[in-house]
């Protein structure tokens, strides 16, 4: 289903120091730092799996959630979903996926959550009676009933990523892609969507890719681990090989792997 082979990507980033003076210097001469957010980054995920993507911030967590999502194009490498390359078949691929970003949304701000959903009925061309069924569904799993009529802008965060993982999920994505879904979410708001999250998993043998702070959201939901740190795959494999770790001689792991324990309490 999900074949990345050596992915790699660079941004460069500005950099000057404070002031008037050095504001001037940078008219003339910029400064600036490479970043390599991505550095040779190989998996592969099969259909219905369900896998956590892990390490701190800045590790390329949400870089690479992009280019599978057909958001960002590689400096180098390939990647295959479905038989399609992200970047370059996007409107044929957009289709088969439903993506979450904790700290973006798609919903409009100012007006109704179900006029945002009937946009997304015309822009994904979704049949009516297939339209309604999915909606019918989705308000009572993750209970929208009260929310549907209300502007996003007036809904609290957790009522909020509820109707946003609802958006994703109303042409029935065969690969759903989740970038910190659960982030400023109360423990009850949290436990509702992992419970949702695993049961459209079980129902429609959804695929799953789930980048998160939370390790109770990798424990209820990952059968699978993925750690990335500076950019590198630094670990694939179950989470209690993730717990079971000790120092070995990779520098780069093993300062990673104390990261987490302290961010994670692993």
């Amino acid at each position: 289903m999900i074949q990345v082979e050596h992915i790699n990507k660079i941004f460069k980033v500005a950099r000057r120091s404070a002031g008037f003076l050095e504001a001037m210097k940078a008219l003339f001469h910029k400064e600036q730092e490479v970043i390599h957010a991505l550095s040779d980054i190989s998996f592969s995920i099969g259909d219905g799996e369900m896998v956590g993507y892990i390490g701190p911030n800045g590790a390329g967590k949400s870089s690479t959630i992009k280019i599978l999502s057909g958001i960002l194009t590689p400096d180098d490498g390939t990647c295959i979903i479905d038989g399609r390359v992200p970047w370059r078949e996007r409107k044929e691929h957009v289709k088969n996926i439903g993506v979450v970003f904790g700290q973006r949304t798609q919903l409009w701000w100012d007006v109704p959550i179900i006029d945002s959903y009937e946009l997304l009925r015309d822009i994904y061309d979704i049949p009516k009676t297939y339209y309604h069924e999915t909606l019918s569904e989705l308000t009572e799993l993750l209970s929208l009933e009260e929310l549907l009529r209300t502007p996003a802008r007036q809904l609290s965060l957790g009522q909020r990523m509820r109707c946003e993982i609802a958006a994703s999920l109303l042409h029935n994505p065969k690969i759903l892609f989740l970038d910190e879904p659960t982030i400023g979410l109360d423990a009850v708001s949290k436990l509702a969507v992992r419970d949702f999250i695993r049961r459209q998993n079980q129902r429609h043998n959804t695929t799953v890719l789930l980048t998160t702070h939370d390790m109770q959201d990798m424990e209820a939901l990952a059968d699978r681990v993925l750690l990335i740190g500076k950019g590198r795959l630094l670990l694939d494999g179950t989470l209690d090989e993730l717990k079971s770790h000790r120092p070995k001689k990779d520098a780069a792991l093993d300062e990673i792997i104390a990261a987490l324990y302290r961010d994670f309490e692993i």
